[in-house]
């Protein structure tokens, strides 16, 4: 088979092509599908179907099909988008009113068929997202009609809607937000207010917005649960995007896994979010619930990144920059809309005074016997200068026109006082309107107060700001595992078991958990929970390591056989990195170690003397000061010590070995006395 092979002007023109191809498809997938809008905080979808609802607005609910087939005749990518972003925009609750099946947002249930279902436009939608004089118009992708290029909206649709949407090389995570906290935020900023505002979820649950920086950062949501008794939790709302059925999976994850444990798990959720959870004998609500924080979706951790369309190009902006935009935008299409009326009623004023002084003044007896049509018009207009002065612009031919057409019939029935009282009302109108217009920022107050007065309570905060703190994994696990060390085998993990029960040490902990790991010698570190290793004989403490637990030591320093005493808080550490807590000799040896913080008392028996007055001391480590774990210490005595045992202690020692003398070292007739394990 020949080879196809390409030269390099070939291959220059063929990379080119794809080079210019690929820059077009991510300019329109960009602009034309996956990031929304800044001015009206659309997507085209979501803004193809909304115009195609308000093309369709009879008052009635529309069948969901036809809804669909008709947005087509804008949307060139098929019915499944369109039916998806219908069924978003109706869950949100804001621009369409739904009726039928449209699934349920807490148990993630989808909506039905689109032939069984409809809706139409809220008022909200009516009055705050259309105005033909506003829009402008295109040719939809077919050239058969006319598309809008971005809705009139009034309201900060992109704010409130939020919005999700991966494009090429770059995606958008927009968080949704409050109604009314929008407008009313919408109001500071036009009185020169500092605006401070946060996402809110229709879902519900507990928001700590401490890593949220103004559109960016990170957010970390909560369920909120309820401790219904000691054996019983119920979950109320849920996280961002979190659905019942994905909570209970990770809720079951953790369970087998062992993370937490529960006896059984239901979903009782309808119109409102109710998982109830059971529990075992022997594990209660309080500790269980922040396991659930921990190792389960109950809390999870949601980055926001507000990309979108600005001018036509995307831009990343902060959500007050958002708002600040869309409040400007606000202004400029009200001080629009009245100058739009303002000229309207103005257009009326003068038809309806041309009309007045056209009849009243018989003007209409001077043009009877005029057959010519150019003489005629130029009759009327010669007729009209007198009262120039009287009129809101200068006469045109339309005018002309339109006073021509005027019937015998209406003129002979004509009514002056209804007349007078009709441009009465024009003329005050009128002047609402240019009042209005001299202090648009305050009429953009009055319409937002309006807006917010008649919609506001519909939609009240369902996700409470709360600042909580964050649960640590290791912290809310379970200790289910049972770490050993083998005295006479030397191996330590959690596949090794007690053999020997005064010599073996056994501990439960979790996975997350570290160890801390005291050798005689002096040696210690910290290790993770493992299967099984070998470390040796000598261990003499084993235990999982504490935030702050205090360490007395007692030990025989090698090189002077003195002993010292000292305390110390938890050493630092580098992972299974050896450290000593006394300087390393082979005759250097822990004499006694204790936990606790206060309480502390021991004796030490000292080498018999002929001259001594004692063999005895009993030492109050309360009076030692809490020093670095490498501190040589506080000398005990200036005579050798025998055995050092723990007399008293409030808190109670996680294990206990008296050590002795080696035998080289005993005076001759005294008797050793047996090693002792106190707890």
């Amino acid at each position: 088979m020949k080879e196809l092979t390409l030269d390099r002007t070939q291959y220059g023109k063929l990379h080119q092509l794809f080079d210019e191809n690929f820059l077009d498809y991510t300019s329109y997938v960009i602009r034309e599908r996956a990031i929304p809008d800044i001015d009206d905080g659309l997507k085209p979808v979501q803004r193809r179907l909304l115009q195609t609802l308000y093309n369709m607005d009879d008052g009635r609910y529309h069948k969901v099909a036809n809804v669909v087939g008709d947005t087509m005749k804008l949307h060139p990518h098929g019915d499944a988008s369109i039916y998806a972003a219908l069924v978003n925009i109706a869950n949100k609750g804001y621009l369409i009113d739904r009726q039928g099946n449209y699934g349920n947002i807490f148990t993630g249930d989808k909506a039905s068929a689109a032939r069984y279902i409809e809706c139409r436009l809220s008022p909200l939608a009516l009055q705050t997202l259309f105005n033909n004089d506003l829009t402008k118009f295109v040719d939809s992708y077919d050239g058969r009609l006319l598309e809008p290029v971005s809705l009139p909206a009034k309201i900060p649709l992109l704010l409130l809607l939020g919005a999700e949407g991966i494009a090429v090389g770059m995606a958008t995570k927009i968080m949704s937000h409050n109604f009314g906290e929008l407008l009313s935020a919408q109001i500071d900023i036009l009185q020169e207010k500092e605006v401070v505002i946060y996402p809110d979820f229709i879902r519900g649950g507990i928001i700590d917005v401490s890593a949220y920086e103004n559109g960016s950062g990170r957010l970390r949501c909560r369920a909120r649960i309820e401790e219904l008794d000691e054996k019983t939790i119920v979950i109320k709302e849920l996280p961002y995007n979190i659905t019942t059925q994905s909570l209970i999976d990770s809720v079951e994850k953790a369970a087998k896994s062992g993370k937490v444990k529960i006896a059984s798990i239901n979903d009782y959720t309808a119109e409102e979010v109710e998982v109830e959870i059971k529990l075992p004998r022997g594990v209660y609500a309080a500790e269980t619930i922040n396991g659930l924080y921990a190792f389960t979706d109950c809390e999870i951790s949601v980055s926001s990144n507000l990309v979108l369309i600005r001018d036509n190009m995307p831009c990343q902006l902060g959500v007050d920059e958002v708002l600040r935009h869309n409040t400007d935008k606000l202004v400029n299409d009200l001080e629009k809309e009245l100058y739009i009326e303002r000229d309207r009623l103005k257009d009326k004023l003068h038809a309806r005074k041309l009309e007045q002084i056209f009849i009243e003044e018989r003007l209409y007896k001077k043009i009877e016997e005029i057959t010519n049509q150019r003489d005629l018009k130029k009759t009327v207009k010669n007729s009209l200068e007198p009262f120039a002065g009287e009129l809101i612009r200068k006469v045109s031919p339309d005018d002309i026109e339109r006073l021509l057409e005027i019937r015998i019939r209406r003129i002979s029935r004509y009514d002056i006082n209804r007349q007078q009282k009709e441009i009465r009302q024009l003329e005050t109108e009128i002047k609402r309107i240019e009042k209005q217009l001299e202090d648009i920022i305050g009429f953009t107050v009055s319409y937002l107060k309006s807006i917010l007065q008649k919609y506001g309570p519909l939609f009240p905060r369902k996700s409470e700001i709360k600042q909580f703190d964050e649960i640590e994994a290791r912290d809310a696990a379970i200790s289910n595992i049972q770490f050993c060390y083998q005295r006479e085998s030397g191996f330590l993990g959690n596949k090794v078991h007690v053999e020997n029960k005064k010599k073996d040490i056994a501990i439960n902990c979790s996975e997350y958990d570290r160890i801390l790991l005291i050798f005689s010698d002096g040696r210690y570190k910290v290790i993770n929970v493992i299967e099984k290793v070998f470390i040796g004989h000598d261990l003499y403490y084993m235990d999982v390591l504490g935030k702050d637990q205090t360490f007395n030591l007692v030990y025989r320093n090698g090189l002077d056989k003195m002993t010292y005493a000292k305390r110390f808080k938890t050493p630092k550490f580098i992972l299974g990195k050896e450290y000593l807590l006394f300087p390393e000799h082979k005759r250097s040896l822990i004499q006694l170690l204790v936990t606790g913080n206060e309480g502390i008392r021991v004796r030490t028996s000292l080498v018999p003397s002929s001259r001594a007055r004692y063999n005895s001391l009993e030492l109050d480590l309360d009076d030692f000061l809490i020093k670095g774990a490498a501190a040589k210490g506080k000398r005990v005595s200036n005579r050798v010590v025998r055995r050092v045992s723990n007399i008293t202690g409030k808190a109670k020692p996680k294990k206990e070995v008296l050590q002795t003398l080696p035998e080289h070292e005993k005076p001759k007739g005294d008797k050793q006395e047996p090693e002792k394990n106190q707890e």
